[in-house]
């Protein structure tokens, strides 16, 4: 993140996926809101446009919803830590 400004949509996305990949692919919700410092719209959103592509998606953990990268998902994960690794040693 640049500045303490706003962040962009890259930082947004990247903080939801680690936030499921630390919890050891298995996140209540709730939890990647609070991590990922996200009001319940913007939230939404997100998570709608990433199980529309197959990035994550939602299951049944004992009657509880919870949210796990797919494979496509942790390929994904990982292709973008490398992005922003990259961009960060340019000072980006």
């Amino acid at each position: 993140m640049r500045g303490g400004g706003r962040r962009d949509r890259v930082d947004v996305i990247l903080a939801i996926l680690e936030t499921i990949y630390t919890e050891k692919n298995k996140a209540k919700p709730t939890h990647i809101m609070y991590k990922a410092n996200l009001s319940h719209k913007l939230m939404d959103g997100y998570f709608k446009e990433l199980m529309e592509k197959g990035i994550m998606e939602k299951f049944d953990d004992g009657g509880k919803t919870r949210i796990r990268l797919t494979e496509k998902g942790s390929e994904f994960l990982r292709e973008l830590r490398k992005m922003k690794a990259f961009m960060e040693s340019f000072g980006l």
